[in-house]
């Protein structure tokens, strides 16, 4: 198995209502400052939140989760994403929701397992022989078209490395050639080969060229130090999950049946336990090495109320295992039937056994005046202009409705205000829209006064 040759598949982070959190928002004394890293309010359970993150790196979680308790739009996910904010930006986050693990093509089981091992990280350290430095060079060699002709082929590349220490010109394949057309390689640039593969990987603009009038550079950095040709360290991060689907890949033949049975084959195709077990093997001896090292992540699961009590068995044998993440639930559900049984209620519709396990932070509605700084934090992260008295009528809506409602309504005002010929949201504009969208509770309102119109 080959490390690098793993491709990630950590579930991308849309640009969401949550692409501003940047962490809990706490003093050094573990206190919350009431606006801060992205959050707002919430000061009693973001200061629990920063509680479990101390446990967590003093690493006493084991066995343990979190559930985050409240009523719909009072920042669950926004906290649950903050605490793995605080652990680190390398730490895996996997958000899922409870409905995820009902499907036709995979086992409820399966799906809770592959969503662990994808918030379980590992982190490779290699050292690999390379040749780093500052293009002082770059002169490609052309010799005539071995078939003829008029046309000419590049040979080989002449390029010269400079570092602090010294000077060193390579001889590279015409391949080579090509990637550094790719990554845009000029000189001037720094860059690092590795010796064995070829791969190329600029590292930004050299900070000896760093005029005003060089202006295509996006990044600067300094001249490398020590040889041109060196050891260096590389570090990749991928999580369990990537191993698992990179060694579970079918290796068909070239044959019909073979490519036939590749194309019927369903693209969700469960990873066995015995597979699991090999990879975790493998993971071991890296690790017994020095080689690697494992960053457990965060799993998330929303509307924890929606798992069934098969899944709740098992989550007891997931939290036990040796290697298991972080697990953060939230759901919005107070005391419900637990779902797959006739008549078991319990708070929050989990199981008794499960609740004991979990240190619960409850989470508050928000009041108005939290409201409008949520509201103003959202407009300046969509780069979006708001007069203070169209965030006080938008903080009205949310108090009247809910802060989901009116954080939707940013973007429909400001394409009013646009389409007046304004860049800046007015009162105006959120009136405008107000009127013409419904909240849930105007909608049920309309639907109680006129339910004979409607099909019962």
């Amino acid at each position: 198995m080959k490390v690098e040759e793993v491709k990630s598949t950590i579930k991308t982070q849309r640009i969401s209502a949550h692409s501003h959190v940047k962490g809990l928002g706490l003093d050094e004394n573990g206190f919350a400052i009431a606006q801060a890293a992205g959050l707002v309010g919430q000061e009693q359970a973001r200061e629990a939140a920063g509680i479990v993150v101390d446990m967590i790196r003093s690493k006493k979680m084991a066995g343990r989760a979190v559930l985050l308790a409240g009523p719909p739009g009072t920042g669950k996910t926004a906290i649950a994403l903050a605490i793995a904010q605080e652990l680190g930006n390398k730490v895996p986050f996997c958000p899922m929701v409870g409905s995820e693990v009902y499907s036709s093509e995979i086992k409820k089981t399966e799906v809770l397992m592959e969503n662990f091992r994808r918030a379980i990280g590992l982190r490779v350290r290699e050292t690999k022989e390379i040749y780093e430095g500052e293009v002082c060079e770059l002169s490609p060699v052309e010799t005539e078209h071995p078939v003829g002709g008029q046309g000419k082929s590049v040979s080989h590349v002449v390029i010269g490395l400079r570092t602090a220490k010294g000077t060193k010109q390579l001889k590279l394949d015409p391949n080579i050639y090509e990637a550094l057309q790719k990554e845009r390689v000029e000189v001037g640039d720094v860059i690092y080969i590795e010796a064995l593969s070829g791969a190329i990987k600029r590292q930004g603009r050299s900070d000896a060229f760093a005029t005003e009038f060089d202006l295509e550079a996006e990044e600067y950095v300094p001249l490398p130090k020590g040889d041109v040709h060196k050891k260096k360290e590389v570090v990749q991060d991928v999580t369990l999950h990537d191993l698992d689907a990179a060694n579970a890949k079918p290796q068909g033949g070239q044959d019909v049946l073979s490519m036939m049975g590749q194309l019927l084959r369903s693209k969700k195709t469960e990873i066995t336990d015995k597979l699991r077990k090999e990879v975790n093997k493998i993971v071991d001896k890296y690790i017994d090495q020095g080689i690697a090292e494992l960053v457990p992540g965060v799993l998330f699961i929303d509307e924890v109320h929606m798992l069934d009590i098969e899944t709740f068995t098992y989550l007891h044998k997931a939290l036990e295992s040796a290697i298991a993440p972080i697990v953060i639930f939230a759901t919005n559900r107070g005391r419900c039937l637990i779902r797959g049984t006739d008549d078991i209620y319990s708070p929050h519709g989990i199981p008794l056994d499960l609740l004991d396990r979990l240190l619960i932070i409850r989470t508050v509605p928000y009041d108005r005046p939290d409201m409008e700084q949520i509201l103003k934090l959202r407009a300046k992260t969509e780069g979006l202009e708001i007069d203070d008295n169209a965030l006080t009528a938008l903080g009205a809506v949310g108090t009247k409705a809910t802060l989901r409602y009116a954080v939707q309504l940013l973007t429909p005002a400001h394409l009013t205000a646009k389409g007046n010929k304004r860049t800046n949201i007015t009162v105006a504009d959120v009136e405008e829209v107000s009127f013409l969208f419904l909240d849930a509770k105007q909608s049920a309102k309309i639907l109680s006064e006129n339910s004979a119109k409607f099909m019962q």
